[in-house]
């Protein structure tokens, strides 16, 4: 059975890994490079937050980058998508089934693929993407988050990932990492496989530095 059909061009596909997956066309291949960014359905009760995911989308269409994303209309989602296609980014969204109600799946972007649940959501996201930025949202961000950190940690990729900390929202959870660290549940070179961004600049600046992309 397959685990994800795409609005369009494609349809009733499914995939195995990252050089088989049929979404991976020759066309995204050889795209510049993808950003996927993990974030909230809400707009959380801080104005700096939906500004952050407005200026990542201007950021990532600046940079003629791809914003792949969890496909809602919603919250912080909607926000970095506005952004993006208002300046012209292309854009990647994947959203399961049983949230194109509860999150508004956008389907006027550039790739619009329905998965049966999550975890494909998820999976999809990242093969097709080549960093990953995590703005403020709630558990379900969070555990996007120490997914692809928990892979980085088992060296199964080397993707960058960027914790954005906007107005300090994160830092209770960089905090907590901190503590795992020094209660000797992981090595300090855990630290080492994410960066820290306090604003929209330092995403971008990190972001070119890891992704080789020239000033532009």
């Amino acid at each position: 059975n397959c685990s994800f059909s795409c609005i369009p061009p494609m349809a009733n596909l499914c995939y195995q890994s990252q050089d088989t997956c049929p979404a991976r066309t020759e066309e995204i291949i050889s795209m510049t490079k993808s950003i996927c960014v993990f974030c909230g359905a809400r707009m959380g009760n801080n104005s700096d937050f939906g500004q952050a995911a407005l200026d990542l989308g201007y950021v990532i269409a600046k940079n003629e980058w791809r914003l792949v994303y969890g496909a809602g209309d919603v919250g912080l989602m909607g926000a970095v998508a506005e952004g993006a296609q208002i300046s012209g980014a292309a854009t990647f969204g994947v959203i399961p089934e049983h949230l194109m109600l509860r999150e508004v799946g956008k389907r006027d972007l550039d790739n619009f693929i329905i998965t049966d649940d999550m975890h494909s959501r998820k999976k999809l996201m990242f093969i097709n993407s080549d960093a990953v930025v995590l703005l403020p949202g709630g558990v379900g961000s969070m555990e996007e988050f120490f997914e692809v950190l928990t892979w980085a940690q088992l060296k199964l990729h080397s993707r960058p990932i960027v914790v954005a900390n906007i107005a300090s929202y994160w830092q209770p959870m960089l905090d907590l990492i901190d503590h795992v660290i020094t209660s000797g549940f992981a090595d300090p070179s855990l630290r080492d496989l994410f960066s820290v961004a306090q604003t929209v600049g330092e995403i971008e600046t990190t972001l070119r530095s890891a992704l080789n992309t020239a000033t532009v």
